[in-house]
């Protein structure tokens, strides 16, 4: 396992030492959140994984996911035709029926999983699961720990996974960009059918160098685009690096349009990531309130506060707007203070710290950047449009979210597709060979950047143009003014990366401006206001969606 990178001269002066290594596995799994370790964990049993950690095995957006798992398992009253129609109706009816159904059947079993590889969820005092319910679900069916459900999960697989001989981990290892074809010499364009993936090329920050892992079956499973974004309540990890690789890779990328902003991240200016109140304090009776003190998600729609999510984030960004606000309230003081201290001890925690007693206090949220809809287009076994190549979690477009994610089905569908993910890939291993003929990264003629300071400021500026232009509410202006603004810092962003020798700093920056790319293009493209993508140039033919 790679030890931590301590400063940048010792990586230095230890890459001139050693040579960049080759490594050669059945399955390379790009990414340590909830997806890519249950993948690992399944595909273990088959063959050895390497698993890829870009930092360290327990940071990921799985570990600051606090709401829970969606899953039917009070049948008295919840069933699974309910669950599909509240996925599709949050979807806006774009979801893919297939893979609504698919994770929907598949949730229970995905639990017992769960529970198999040590996660715990809360039970009540008749040892059933203590279900929460979230904005947009018709029944309550929500699995939980406390109020750091990712938490919990993050820490059971990661003890099953260190437990596993069969799967080897690599931290602070970077992944810059996928292995095909086009590093045999072959030519590969959008048109090209059957690009192959046979591995990828990987930084290893201990030592400096550039090493190549050859596999049979990759899996990307790299999370999410908040970090895309200044305000986000994801780990700053989360750069789009897989999706970015597929792209470049000439693979097919859906539905970037739909960015999820969480309508409840805690507002305090100089945080980042923001801190996440969860959607099921709104479910446990929280109320939505303007800095005047005043409700106002009556004038937006009649669920509430308990709406979806791109109507509540919609609804509090228009109050901010109407106000001049940089924030409105989350009520919970009507309710008992110790059930709401015990529901959720890390929000009151962490509150109290900023002198915001939640009991008693109104506490200040705003909408942050909080997950991405699409991503690498796959299908109902979790294969890309590039052969041998999966993606899972945050990072794939199953076609389960749509429009737009019911709360709480993030979890359970990496699980699912994990699953199914893991089953092909198995079963069809045996006709996957090992390439011996794939080159070393070349980097001749390359330093190391020295204006790191270009890198952080381009980095700003990409934050910028996408909360300022691609936010929340959007329209062709605001979207031709960030294409244009976001040309200029590709262009200058590619000749730095050609001329400068691997570093996470550039890699990240360049996949950045790749994936505000993806999503301006594609919200250019849908001439219509549907789901998360909300555009004033084409309102929205539901009047209850309207501003």
């Amino acid at each position: 396992m790679a030890t931590e990178l301590k400063n940048t001269s010792d990586k230095k002066s230890r890459a001139s030492k050693s040579k960049p290594k080759t490594y050669k596995y059945d399955f390379l799994v790009i990414g340590s959140g909830i997806a890519g370790m249950t993948f690992a964990l399944k595909a273990g049993r088959h063959g050895k994984v390497a698993l890829i950690c870009k930092t360290t095995l327990d940071e990921a957006n799985t570990a600051l996911a606090q709401g829970g798992v969606a899953s039917v398992t009070n049948l008295e009253v919840d069933d699974f035709e309910k669950h599909i129609k509240d996925t599709m109706v949050a979807g806006d009816y774009l979801s893919d029926p297939k893979a609504v159904e698919m994770v929907v059947k598949g949730a229970p079993e995905g639990i017992r999983n769960l529970i198999g590889w040590g996660v715990h969820f809360d039970k009540n005092e008749d040892g059933n699961f203590d279900l929460h319910r979230e904005g947009g679900h018709s029944e309550f069916r929500i699995l939980h720990h406390a109020d750091n459900t990712g938490f919990e999960i993050q820490r059971g697989l990661i003890e099953s996974v260190k437990a596993d001989s069969n799967i080897d981990i690599f931290e602070h290892h970077f992944a810059i960009e996928i292995i095909t074809q086009h590093h045999l010499g072959r030519i590969v364009s959008r048109r090209t059918p059957d690009i192959t993936c046979y591995g990828a090329y990987i930084l290893n920050e201990e030592t400096g160098n550039v090493e190549k892992f050859i596999s049979r079956v990759t899996v990307m499973a790299t999370g999410g685009v908040g970090a895309v974004y200044h305000t986000t309540t994801n780990p700053l990890v989360a750069t789009g690096d897989g999706i970015a690789m597929v792209y470049r890779a000439k693979g097919q990328i859906s539905d970037m349009e739909f960015i999820q902003f969480h309508p409840t991240a805690l507002y305090h200016p100089g945080d980042r990531p923001s801190f996440l109140i969860t959607e099921a304090m709104r479910g446990y009776g929280a109320v939505l309130r303007n800095k005047k003190g005043e409700e106002f998600m009556h004038r937006y729609d009649p669920r509430l506060s308990l709406a979806p999510r791109d109507i509540v984030a919609r609804a509090i960004d228009n109050e901010m707007k109407i106000h001049g606000d940089d924030h409105v309230y989350l009520d919970v003081t009507h309710k008992d203070a110790e059930e709401t201290k015990h529901h959720f001890p890390n929000i009151y925690k962490k509150c109290l710290e900023l002198g915001i007693d939640i009991t008693k206090d109104y506490i200040p949220v705003a909408p942050a950047a909080h997950y991405l809809c699409g991503g690498i287009k796959v299908d109902l076994n979790g294969e890309s449009s590039i052969k041998h190549l999966y993606a899972l979690g945050e990072c794939s477009c199953t076609g389960l979210h749509g429009g737009n994610r019911l709360a709480s089905n993030s979890l359970i569908e990496a699980v699912v597709y994990a699953d199914a993910a893991a089953k092909h890939a198995t079963e069809n291993i045996g006709h996957y060979d090992l390439r011996t003929d794939v080159p070393d990264w070349n980097d001749e003629g390359t330093s190391h950047p020295e204006e790191m300071v270009l890198i952080r400021q381009s980095l700003k500026e990409v934050n910028q143009i996408m909360g300022t232009y691609v936010g929340i509410v959007r329209s062709n202006l605001r979207l031709d003014r960030a294409w244009n603004r976001l040309d200029i810092l590709y262009e200058e962003t590619e000749k730095l990366f050609k001329r400068s020798k691997a570093s996470r700093e550039i890699c990240e920056l360049r996949n950045v401006i790749n994936v505000g790319y993806l999503i301006m293009r594609q919200a250019k493209e849908r001439r219509e206001s549907r789901g998360l993508h909300y555009t004033v140039d084409y309102p929205p033919l539901n009047p209850q969606h309207a501003e």
